[in-house]
């Protein structure tokens, strides 16, 4: 693939149809800057300090990794309006509109974690999490699930893969590239892919802790449980892709705004009340 030519489409663009790729796979890789992979734990002074295996433990990381994910739709519109074809832009609009309108419904899950857990910072949410109750597990059980669709859709996965739809677009925003350029979009898609999976280990499966709080588990080390549970989602989507048939653009963006945002909204303020009332319990307050 590094060896092949690149050939650029006569109307295209030229400095905007080479930074387009670059644009979408530095922005994928980028997110990855605040994932905590792993940690140690250590006592310093009496007191149990956490160590992560990351990049940067931001005291924002959720909001950079919304971010970033809203920065991604700049380098797919440009490949299309770059590429001078119909088809490559038409999946561009496609995969842009596809990808806001579900930022928000996960914007709004990763909002009722942060409000549990007490914090922005991914680190903090692991640890919190570990340790909240079971009925907190249940009361955010059903923006697991919105999660887990939306980032289907935020990827472009199937069965919500429109942006790429054989039958209509060929094969989408990417259809005038060729080369290593080409295959720059396919490694940021699958780098996302990863991405959203350990974002979803991060929020919801307890990151590196083991999934049952037994003794002898914790001798395997965390790494190892993050990457198996980041290596299960994605045969989830591979199980997806295999078993459900693709939708409809317009159920699709039914979903997204008549479902899954209005049950965003309201589960936040369920959550919100259901934490005022604990906190305001006798003994709760802290």
């Amino acid at each position: 693939m590094l060896a092949k030519e690149c050939i650029i489409p006569f109307k295209s663009r030229g400095w905007a149809f080479f930074a387009a790729p670059v644009i979408t796979f530095a922005l994928a890789l980028a997110g990855w800057a605040v994932i905590p992979l792993g940690a140690t734990e250590v006592i310093r002074d009496g007191v149990v300090v956490v160590m992560p295996y990351v990049v940067a433990d931001l005291n924002l990381g959720v909001l950079y990794v919304l971010a970033i994910s809203s920065l991604e739709v700049y380098g797919i519109i440009m490949a299309g309006w770059a590429s001078g074809s119909n088809y490559a832009f038409l999946g561009a609009i496609r995969s842009v509109s596809q990808m806001i309108s579900y930022e928000m419904s996960m914007g709004l899950v990763m909002l009722s974690v942060s409000l549990c857990a007490g914090s922005l910072r991914l680190t903090d949410i692991v640890v919190a999490r570990h340790a909240m109750p079971y009925w907190m597990d249940l009361l955010l059980l059903p923006m697991a699930g919105v999660f887990f669709v939306s980032m289907l859709a935020e990827t472009n996965r199937h069965p919500f893969d429109l942006p790429e739809a054989e039958s209509e677009l060929v094969s989408g925003y990417n259809v005038e590239y060729s080369s290593m350029s080409f295959a720059m979009f396919f490694l940021g898609e699958y780098a996302n892919m990863i991405l959203v999976s350990a974002m979803m280990v991060v929020l919801f499966l307890g990151g590196w802790y083991p999934p049952l709080n037994i003794h002898i588990l914790y001798y395997i080390p965390g790494f190892v449980w993050f990457c198996s549970k980041v290596f299960l989602l994605l045969f989830c989507f591979i199980w997806v892709r295999s078993t459900v048939p693709r939708y409809r653009y317009d159920q699709l963006m039914r979903l997204g705004w008549k479902v899954f945002l209005p049950f965003s909204f309201v589960w936040v303020m369920v959550i919100s009340g259901v934490l005022l009332w604990v906190k305001a319990l006798p003994g709760m307050q802290n």
